[in-house]
């Protein structure tokens, strides 16, 4: 089950055994809770988020500075920086 997690430094969003397209999903909606320019680590065990994130990211102005695996734990772990504008106009 995905949950949100703050602690002092860093927002975690959990999406380990989730499937496509859950975890981009999940990972919007967290991106519209958070200040612009904000960073967020995804956990996630879908390959799939090798491919959704990345694209979702270029087509939002959002930016991965990291990914990591772990390959005892099959948890994939992406830091995102939030775009510092939203791509949102109410014109």
């Amino acid at each position: 089950m995905a949950y949100w997690s703050l602690n002092s430094t860093t927002t975690t969003l959990d999406t380990t055994g989730l499937l496509c397209p859950l975890p981009l999903i999940r990972a919007q909606d967290l991106a519209k809770e958070l200040v612009p320019g904000s960073s967020f680590l995804l956990l996630a065990s879908d390959p799939g988020v090798y491919y959704d994130i990345p694209a979702w990211c270029r087509m939002h102005g959002h930016e991965i500075f990291r990914i990591e695996e772990s390959s005892q734990e099959n948890v994939i772990q992406m830091w995102i920086k939030t775009a510092d504008t939203t791509n949102r106009t109410n014109e």
